[in-house]
């Protein structure tokens, strides 16, 4: 676990390979949960006879966006920001879903800061390089530069 205490600490760490998760099981229900609470209730999801027979990928996916979902969760076992006044999620600069995250798959996660600076108004902005992939995989199922935006 990366633990960033100060603007000087982020800024210095630039670069730094902050670490990787431990593995997660992608479930169907999870998958099903997130289906709920997004309205996406494509087929390729959530009907997993239908995924079987007519997927290419032999099965249910989970959603690009759910894999997209699980870096919060997953970055908590990475850093942390202590000391912080305010975190804000300020966007993506880059998001690809190379592969497809089958269900019942274990994903982990890799975080790299990629750079930091001090923006106009005093916060520190990180961009981390976000990559998930599943276990045995011969790419990533999701590549996404996070940008975070912390004040002191």
């Amino acid at each position: 676990m990366r633990v960033f205490t100060s603007a000087d600490d982020i800024l210095g760490a630039a670069g730094e390979t902050l670490g990787t998760t431990d593995w997660l099981t992608v479930t169907q229900e999870r998958v099903n949960q997130f289906a709920e609470a997004t309205g996406d209730h494509q087929w390729i999801h959530v009907d997993v006879e239908r995924a079987k027979a007519e997927s290419p990928f032999g099965g249910p996916i989970a959603h690009g966006y759910l894999t997209l979902s699980l870096v919060p969760m997953l970055a908590w076992q990475l850093y942390s920001i202590e000391n912080a006044k305010l975190g804000i999620n300020y966007g993506s600069n880059k998001v690809r879903f190379p592969a497809p995250v089958p269900v019942g798959s274990e994903v982990a996660l890799t975080a790299v800061l990629t750079s930091a600076q001090t923006t106009k108004d005093g916060m520190v902005e990180m961009v981390v390089t976000q990559t998930l992939t599943v276990r045995d995989a011969p790419k990533p199922s999701l590549v996404a530069e996070t940008i975070t935006r912390v004040a002191f």
